[in-house]
C-alpha cells in the first residue's frame, strides 16, 4: 500500500508466455498488494506462466482485443478493492520498477492520472523506437494538445496509472475494443476533468516486445485524430459522442457469484 491505498496492478496480456515472468519479478511486492493478467485467448503458454507465478489470471474464451483486455482488467481490479491501478505490459516494453513512481503520484492526492512518458526523458530512439513511431508520436501528438488543449509530452505510452474513481467515472463500456482505447480514455480524462502527469520512462525495445504493425498503426493515427476531433467538436457543441457522454455505459462489477459461472463455461 502507499497512503492507505491498495495498489493493484493489470496486464493485459496476449502471447506472453516468454516475458511475463521477468516482468512479474520486477514488480515491488512490498508496495503492490495485487497483481491480476487477463490473458485475450493466446496461442502459447501465457496464462500458465502465469498462474505458475501465483498471479490471479483471467482468461478470455475468446479474443477482444487490446481495449476490451483493458476493460476486463479494470473491472477485475475494480472488484477486487483496487485504490490504485498500474497498467504494465507483460512483454517487459516497460520497467516495472517505475511501479512506486507512477502510484506515488496518485496516492499523494496530486494527479488522477498518471503516464509514463517515453518522450520526457529524450531516449524513445536510442530505447529502439522505430523512426516512423517516433515521428508519428510527435505529430500526434501535437495535433492533440491543440484539439483537446493540453501540454502532454504523448499519449501513446502503455504504461499508465489511475485512481479508483477515474475508473468508475469514465464511460469505458463507450471505447473501442481496439488499440484506440488508450486514446479514448485519456481523452474521457480531460472531458471529465481528472488531472493527468507524467512521469519519464525509459524506452525498451526488444525482439519479445509486441508491437502492432504499419497498416494497423495507421488506421491507430486516423482513430486517435477523430476522438481529440470530437472531443473539440464536443466542446463547440457541434456533436454529442457517445464516449464523452456523462450517462454513456460505464465498467459493471459483476457478483462473484456470476463471474465464477462465467468462467467455468
Amino acid at each position: 500500500m502507499l497512503n492507505n491505498k491498495k495498489i493493484c496492478v493489470v496486464m493485459p496480456g496476449y502471447n506472453a508466455e516468454h516475458t511475463v515472468k521477468k516482468t512479474y519479478e520486477e514488480i515491488p511486492k512490498d508496495i503492490v498488494d495485487d497483481v491480476i493478467l487477463v490473458d485475450d485467448s493466446s496461442s502459447d503458454r501465457t496464462a500458465e506462466v502465469a498462474r505458475s507465478l501465483g498471479i490471479h489470471t483471467v482468461v478470455h474464451p475468446k479474443n477482444r482485443g487490446y481495449g476490451g483486455n483493458q476493460k476486463t482488467c479494470y473491472t477485475e481490479a475494480l472488484r477486487r478493492g483496487a485504490d490504485i491501478v498500474v497498467m504494465v505490459h507483460p512483454d517487459y516494453q516497460y520497467t516495472p520498477r517505475l511501479i512506486p513512481a507512477m502510484a506515488s503520484v496518485i496516492s499523494s492526492g496530486i494527479y488522477d492520472v498518471a503516464l509514463g512518458s517515453r518522450i520526457l526523458g529524450n531516449t524513445a530512439l536510442t530505447g529502439g523506437m522505430p523512426l516512423y513511431k517516433f515521428v508519428a508520436n510527435r505529430f500526434l501528438t501535437a495535433v492533440e494538445n491543440i484539439l483537446v488543449d493540453q501540454k502532454l509530452s504523448e499519449y501513446h505510452t502503455g504504461y499508465r496509472a489511475f485512481s479508483r474513481e477515474v475508473l468508475l467515472t469514465l464511460p469505458l463500456e463507450e471505447n473501442d475494443d481496439g488499440f484506440v482505447f488508450d486514446n479514448q480514455m485519456l481523452v474521457q480524462a480531460i472531458r471529465f476533468g481528472f488531472r493527468i502527469g507524467e512521469v519519464s520512462c525509459p524506452t525498451r525495445y526488444e525482439e519479445q516486445s509486441s508491437s502492432i504493425g504499419f497498416m494497423k498503426s495507421v488506421r491507430y493515427g486516423f482513430g486517435v485524430l477523430e476522438a481529440a476531433a470530437q472531443y473539440r467538436m464536443m466542446k463547440l457543441g457541434l456533436i454529442h459522442p457517445k464516449f464523452l457522454a456523462e450517462n454513456g455505459r460505464r465498467l459493471q462489477m459483476e457478483p462473484e457469484s456470476a463471474k465464477d459461472e462465467r468462467e467455468a463455461s
